[in-house]
């Protein structure tokens, strides 16, 4: 027997129209190039979303075709969130901070039919224009300069549907509604296409207490980019609740997010670790600038936080939760927190907790590997992540050749290496290419890093594996000192010692002045073993 509820799609399009109907008043807050602020309603937000699907149309787009944008966080980016969805498009977010060379690729393979641009981003899109197709680029006047001839003002275009009744197109929820691609760190990027119905789920699981807590009250600021795996869903969750959002745009240095923070009175923002290294570096050197009182939720993932900072940010008011995900899993798969049996335990076993990366979202399945086998759940034995669940890849972009990424039964390989233990609490050990083998024994290089940079010395620290004649690999570890401080090798490994086996420490340290990055904020391993491929070890 069926059941008799009815058949209600889940597309963006129900999220848009709710909005409207119940939030017409919440503001959305954007800060521009020169920090400018401005603010408008939902109403407005959703005039000017069905207009730019009105525009789209107008313009000839197909069920299905692309639509790019190559845009920081405003609220222009947040109506083609909605606005391309809405007729019948694939938003397609494009990372400005890649190789020109690469946003072609991306373009080219995506077969983007349209791009939407800032005009302070025109500089990138010229690196590119030769390499690309586009049949019309529509330019968003983010800092009002004029728009380039044989381009179109956004406003106009906008402007094209004004006045005429708008129906959406047929939408089915399993169609797509969005496009990512992943980093390409092992091999070209790839395309990741989210369904209206991924889409939705993935909001509701975000606003869950134990997903990121956003509800209509809430005042959220995602630092997170737009064009990577969708600001981690945050603005779709945001607008389905009829929370407060604050944009940051391009200014996302520690002192312009601590002022967004304390003049928006904002609760809830997210971003990688480095942003809230930063942070906490800007309240340690001006303790007296910024006002004591606050509770801000933070949601941090990207790469794993140290112990030291959760617990430093505590003590500012900045309350992190650590979660886990990939541009493959829309992003969200888990978040972090303290269970209601361990709410007794110390403080010690509290914090050690909180830096795992928790527990998967309702309907997302963990499992992990090790050697052909299913690991035990005891938090000791490391082997490869796999994933499944509602708003999981099933497949790449017309990348038939990466069929490999997925199990016969349907589970995605992630990639990471990582444990499980009997409450269901991940904890990623490292990527399964950073991990070190030495002498035969695997050693976590994320382990080793969150320990370096709980040194009251050390602001930063990535460990990577060397060539070793003897032990295969060995690890080195690549040092950033706080402004104005010194610490010795010595002193790093005596600090290291009660917490790690001797033969687990690393065998030399380099003092730098920064680390190298990804576009989206994590340390880019890939350069230093370049960098120290020829390592000379001490005899």
């Amino acid at each position: 027997m069926r059941g008799r509820m009815m058949d209600f799609p889940l597309t963006l399009n129900a999220i848009l129209d709710r909005a409207r109907a119940l939030f017409g008043k919440s503001e959305i807050i954007w800060r521009d190039p020169q920090c400018r602020i401005h603010r408008y309603t939902y109403a407005e937000f959703f005039r000017r979303a069905r207009q730019l699907a009105r525009g789209l149309l107008h313009a000839g787009l197909r069920p299905g075709d692309r639509v790019a944008t190559l845009m920081w966080n405003h609220s222009g980016h947040l109506e083609a969130y909605f606005g391309i969805p809405a007729a019948g498009g694939v938003l397609h977010t494009l990372n400005l901070r890649l190789h020109p060379h690469e946003i072609a690729f991306i373009a080219n393979h995506a077969e983007d039919r349209f791009l939407i641009v800032d005009d302070v981003l025109l500089p990138i899109y010229e690196k590119f224009k030769d390499q690309v197709k586009f049949e019309r680029v529509i330019v968003v006047p983010f800092s009002g300069k004029p728009v380039p001839a044989g381009m179109e003002s956004y406003e106009d275009f906008l402007a094209s549907g004004v006045g005429e009744e708008f129906h959406y197109p047929k939408i089915d929820e399993n169609d797509a509604a969005a496009m990512c691609f992943t980093s390409g760190t092992t091999g070209n990027p790839k395309g990741v296409l989210y369904s209206h119905r991924a889409l939705v789920l993935h909001s509701f699981a975000e606003a869950m207490v134990d997903g990121f807590a956003i509800s209509q009250r809430s005042v959220v600021l995602p630092i997170s980019p737009m064009f990577h795996a969708n600001a981690w869903g945050v603005p779709f969750t945001c607008v389905m609740v009829g929370a407060k959002i604050v944009f940051p745009g391009p200014n996302v240095d520690a002192e312009s997010v601590l002022d967004l923070i304390e003049s928006q009175k904002v609760t809830m923002a997210c971003g990688v670790p480095t942003v809230w290294l930063g942070v906490l570096a800007g309240l340690e050197k001006h303790p007296d600038r910024w006002s004591r009182e606050r509770n801000v939720h933070v949601a941090c993932g990207g790469t794993a936080p140290p112990e030291a900072m959760i617990r430093s940010l505590d003590k500012h008011g900045f309350h992190l939760t650590h979660l886990w995900g990939m541009t493959e899993t829309t992003p969200l798969a888990t978040t972090g927190g303290i269970r209601g049996h361990m709410l007794e335990w110390d403080e010690e076993e509290k914090y050690r907790a909180r830096a795992s990366q928790g527990w998967a979202c309702p309907f997302v399945e963990l499992r992990v590997r090790a050697d052909d086998a299913i690991a035990p759940c005891d938090g000791k034995t490391p082997g490869e992540l796999e994933i499944r669940g509602p708003w999981v890849a099933a497949s790449y972009y017309n990348a038939p050749e990466t069929s490999n990424r997925w199990t016969d039964d349907g589970w995605f390989k992630t990639g990471d290496m990582a444990t499980l233990d009997e409450d269901g609490y991940l904890r990623i050990v490292d990527r399964g290419k950073d991990m070190i083998k030495s002498g035969g024994e695997w050693i976590s290089s994320v382990d080793l890093e969150n320990a370096l940079m709980g040194h009251p010395a050390v602001r930063e620290a990535a460990v990577i594996a060397v060539p070793h004649p003897k032990w295969d690999e060995r690890p080195l570890a690549v040092v950033v000192a706080k402004l104005g401080a010194k610490v010795s090798a010595e002193e790093l490994r005596e600090f290291l010692a009660p917490k790690f086996a001797k033969w687990q420490l690393p065998d030399a340290f380099v003092f730098a002045d920064e680390i190298p990055r990804t576009s989206v904020g994590k340390f880019m391993k890939i350069k230093l073993r370049e960098q120290y491929a020829n390592w000379k070890w001490e005899k």
